[in-house]
């Protein structure tokens, strides 16, 4: 029997984040509930220092980290913090620092490699800078492309808040870019990607999917562009035959103003702004980031490092709370997904500890 299926309640892995934005401050006004320590086991990937340093400027000093230095210490009831480093780190709070950004990775990569040994369920990350980290042999382009390197996932973006689902065919691209990078191969896969997800990761057995157009109008019918006709069309039809249920390409313009979002599970947009752009508008605050296509659970808030406003105490956690019971849902889903699987005789389902599923 595996740990995961040992655990009545996940250990979840939290990432420090830039240390000069808000990360640990966010980090800190959730784990401050105890209540939460009923649903879960926070492991914070950081160290006791900077722990210190920002309890002492954010004038949390009520606060306390149970310390440890294995994971195998790790204590239900409480907030650990693994001491994931020694060295001390010169913290400047709104500043870019590469030498911050190393300590970013490090504990991203502790985070990862407590998961390979089993000790933790699923990862929470707190925002990052992309700009201060480096890796020696290729450019780093955010947690979504770096876990599915580190983790031979197939990782597929999806924003999440309450009924409201949106995937991406395509991530960081420049615009330029996109319209090459649309294959129906591409669409296919993001569509069987997000298909699963919403699944076995969100609990839906029969998910009904929108697909946006890449044009304007989703290109009137080869007036504004034939992707549409060409290249989403035929991927669309090949998920329809293999049973997903999917519909579109929508025209993205008025797709959310309508309310036709309300209609659907899950909604693949093309490229990074045309889905954001109308999910960030109608749930920011209060979204969450899933990475769906990982071997393990992974979430973020939906906000970046807040450089502007970090170390003034003024940082809402609401984002990162939401991703961290989005969490716990996702591997109480995963887990009996598992467990039916394994019994398909099995037909009881558990809720959602908040009920949106």
């Amino acid at each position: 029997m595996s740990d995961l299926e040992k655990r009545s309640i996940p250990v979840i892995g939290i990432t420090c984040g830039d240390l000069n934005g808000i990360g640990m401050e966010v980090i800190m006004k959730t784990l401050q509930d105890p209540q939460l320590m009923d649903l879960c086991t926070p492991v914070v990937f950081a160290s006791s220092k900077v722990a210190g340093y920002h309890r002492k400027a954010l004038d949390m000093q009520q606060f306390n980290f149970h310390l440890i230095s294995s994971l195998d210490a790790i204590q239900e009831g409480k907030p650990n913090l693994l001491n994931t480093w020694q060295e001390p780190v010169n913290l400047e709070y709104g500043q870019e620092s590469e030498e911050v950004g190393s300590f970013a990775l490090q504990s991203i990569d502790a985070a990862i490699a407590a998961h390979k040994s089993g000790k933790i369920d699923a990862v929470v990350t707190a925002p990052i800078h992309k700009n201060t980290i480096k890796l020696k042999d290729r450019p780093f382009a955010g947690h979504t492309g770096y876990l599915g390197e580190e983790t031979d996932g197939d990782p597929i973006m999806i924003l999440a808040h309450e009924g409201l689902r949106v995937g991406l065919v395509t991530g960081h691209l420049p615009i330029r870019a996109v319209a090459e990078a649309i294959t129906t191969e591409k669409v296919l896969a993001a569509l069987r990607k997000m298909h699963f997800s919403l699944q076995v990761d969100f609990g839906i057995q029969r998910p009904k999917i929108a697909v946006l157009g890449l044009n304007p109008h989703a290109g009137d019918n080869g007036l504004l562009g034939e992707e549409e006709q060409t290249v989403i069309a035929p991927a669309l039809a090949t998920g329809q035959e293999e049973g997903i249920i999917v519909y579109g390409p929508f025209a993205a313009d008025g797709f959310f103003g309508s309310g036709q979002f309300e209609k659907f599970d899950g909604i693949l947009a093309m490229y990074h702004d045309q889905g954001l752009v109308a999910f960030k508008t109608l749930a920011f605050g209060n979204g969450v980031n899933v990475t769906a296509g990982l071997p393990l659970v992974r979430t973020s808030p939906d906000h970046g490092t807040g450089f502007d406003i970090a170390g003034k105490g003024i940082a809402d956690e609401n984002s990162f709370r939401q991703a961290l019971f989005m969490a716990v849902d996702i591997w109480r889903n995963r887990s009996l997904h598992q467990e039916l699987t394994a019994n398909p005789l099995k037909k009881h389902r558990q809720p959602s500890m908040r009920g949106n599923n």
